[in-house]
């Protein structure tokens, strides 16, 4: 009775839930708004190692997704009495991974009564470092480092921007189970795993000892577990690389993780600690890191105060987007004319696909607001001139992935289509963007008459890679400037192996 008194009390719309299914363990955190105050009022975290249950074809064994099901089960019943809107579910490293993840997801999505999103490594990072910002005293540069159980994710940022992030494959889980045969601690195995762990930062080592940093703080896992046995150990400072090497001779004196007994160690992180120390040693002495404190958030912190900042965050968009029309002087009237009907388009897309994710409403409806921003030097290449100042040009509110797609699809929305530019995403996002690519050169062409209430109500019908637009009988015989343009678009499109017809 008394539970139920406190549970009618809460107004629902004040909860918020996040649940992170990391390849080591799965979290959910749900926090209630008051006043403008969050108050986190439920924690659970289950070790469920999905990541373990890889194998080496990339793909998840029954026994691992089992033990996630029966976690998510649990999940489930708390996030019955949170508004569905108010609820984000992401998947991470091993996710992307798995060849079988679709297994996995559909269940879990089954079990969850909601959508969960795999995000990307560069989008986990963002999500990171926001968490940290949020609920850490970073102070002007500040280095954020996260080992999780199949990936580790590096970020430079101040304040409330990341300035460099990437994410690496290298995580506790992964690397305990291709280094460490039958948990052996032999110095040969311990070295074996810091040097790969060094040769994976290798080709980003010079993008963040560039940045000189104020402070390094290590989001949980491994830099908590760390601290954690510091403290029981009588050592009250900053994580060191000499208490680092001190605590692998320490594991290595144990001979086998069986016999891993360290004070202060908790029995829920001995299985993957000595892996995990591998990877932050090879961190610190690539990236010269002197010290490093622990965060207050992470990934879950980032995804819950995203959500409650999605208001104003869509405030710092529009923001920018005004700011940069009016320093370029781009025709307002043309770019919403433009936006309009990307935006149709692309819910037309959505509709007949599975491909839309990664806020690209926001990055459809950016590049067409900006996609004659370029003319602000000449007209001849002026999607060349728009990219190139989108590429060092700030877009407050939108991610670092974000930006670029931006960038991209504004330099691709005219004249001849080169694909290779994309061929630096990843091969998940590959389609959605190649969709985002027709749908704001369509959007262009179609507004080409520069004026309002021309358009009429126009049907994209979706088959495979053919994009067929249906217009009202006769409209294009009248308008044959637009007849035009669309067959020209046709033949450039044809070039590249694209299908379009109108009718």
């Amino acid at each position: 009775m008394e539970n139920t008194a406190i549970s009618s009390s809460l107004n629902q719309d004040q909860l918020y839930a996040a649940v992170d299914l990391g390849s080591n363990s799965f979290h959910l955190v749900i926090v209630r708004v008051v006043s403008g105050s969050v108050q986190i009022i439920g924690k659970v975290k289950q070790k469920v190692r999905l990541a373990a249950g890889l194998d080496e074809n990339m793909v998840l064994d029954d026994v691992s997704m089992e033990r996630g099901w029966s976690c998510l089960a649990t999940f489930a019943e708390r996030l019955q009495d949170i508004p569905l809107s108010n609820i984000k579910i992401v998947g991470t490293a091993t996710l992307r991974l798995a060849k079988n993840a679709d297994v996995f997801i559909q269940k879990a999505q089954t079990i969850l009564n909601h959508k969960l999103e795999v995000i990307s490594g560069e989008e986990e990072a963002r999500q990171i470092y926001l968490g940290v910002a949020y609920t850490s005293a970073n102070q002007g540069n500040t280095l954020v480092i996260d080992i999780g159980g199949a990936s580790t994710e590096v970020i430079i940022g101040n304040d409330m921007q990341p300035i460099n992030l990437v994410s690496l494959d290298m995580g506790c889980v992964t690397f305990m189970e291709r280094y460490f045969p039958n948990g052996e601690l032999s110095e040969q195995h311990v070295q074996k795993a810091i040097s790969v762990a060094k040769q994976k930062l290798l080709p980003v080592i010079d993008d963040f000892v560039c940045f000189d940093w104020e402070q390094c703080l290590g989001a949980s896992g491994t830099p908590q577990a760390i601290v954690e046995i510091l403290v029981e150990q009588g050592i009250s400072d900053a994580i060191r690389l000499d208490y680092l090497h001190n605590l692998m001779q320490q594991c290595i004196d144990c001979g086998n993780i069986e016999q891993l007994a360290i004070e202060g160690l908790s029995e829920s992180r001995r299985a993957i600690f000595p892996s995990g120390l591998c990877i932050l040693i090879a961190l610190f002495e690539q990236l010269k890191i002197r010290e490093m404190q622990i965060s207050g958030g992470a990934l879950r912190e980032g995804l819950i105060y995203g959500m409650l900042e999605d208001t104003e965050k869509n405030d710092r968009r529009q923001h920018s987007l005004q700011e940069t029309i009016n320093k370029y002087h781009i025709d307002a009237d043309q770019a919403q004319r433009v936006s309009l009907v990307a935006v149709d388009l692309y819910k037309q897309l959505c509709a007949q696909s599975n491909i839309c994710n990664f806020d690209a409403m926001a990055v459809i409806e950016a590049a067409a607001l900006l996609h004659e921003l370029g003319l602000h030097i000449e007209y001849k290449q002026y999607h060349k001139h728009g990219a190139y100042i989108l590429a060092y040009h700030a877009l407050n509110g939108y991610s670092h992935m974000q930006r670029k797609s931006i960038r991209d699809l504004v330099l691709s929305h005219r004249q001849d289509l080169d694909l290779s530019i994309f061929d630096q995403y990843h091969a998940e996002l590959q389609p959605l963007l190649f969709g985002l690519v027709k749908i704001l050169r369509l959007a262009c062409l179609l507004s080409i008459r520069r004026k309002d209430n021309v358009l009429p109500p126009i049907v994209l019908n979706i088959e495979d890679n053919h994009w067929q637009l249906e217009f009202p009988d006769g409209w294009l015989r009248s308008h044959p400037l637009i007849d035009v343009e669309l067959a020209n678009e046709k033949w450039l499109q044809h070039k590249i192996g694209w299908q379009l017809s109108f009718k």
